[in-house]
């Protein structure tokens, strides 16, 4: 049996809360599982993610298959370091804030401006000498 670490929805319309489960690969994705390993919280800020690391690591040596979501959960909470070995920086990142292009063009025109004037009086000081 090919056994998956997943996300399982739950949680009202609109407002998803997840279990991450051990489940058979053939499942549907909010069927039939085979244990809760933890829950994740995206809605939340910051977002609350609890895994039971020592379970984690068990589905991992036994032949567990992460989804991408997972595996990066599993980097935040620490199992995938203690089941692989490597170091991962844990820090998560921050979120790049979105800007319209409008937003865009006046930060480049900003910059632009700020370093126009420097370029302006290097050239008169390099003038009078």
């Amino acid at each position: 049996m090919a056994v998956k670490l997943r996300l399982m929805r739950m949680g009202k319309k609109k407002q998803p809360t997840y279990r991450v489960v051990a489940a058979d690969s053939r499942s549907p994705r909010n069927g039939r599982f085979i244990e809760i390993i933890g829950t994740y919280e995206p809605r939340q800020d910051p977002s609350i993610i609890k895994i039971d690391n020592e379970r984690a690591v068990h589905w991992l040596g036994h032949g567990a298959q992460p989804t991408e979501r997972v595996e990066k959960l599993l980097k935040i909470s620490g199992a995938w370091t203690e089941h692989t070995g490597e170091v991962i920086d844990a820090a998560v990142p921050e979120r790049a804030t979105r800007k319209s292009k409008k937003q865009m063009e006046k930060d480049v025109e900003a910059a632009e401006a700020s370093a126009a004037p420097t370029e302006d009086a290097a050239a008169d000081a390099g003038g009078d000498e």
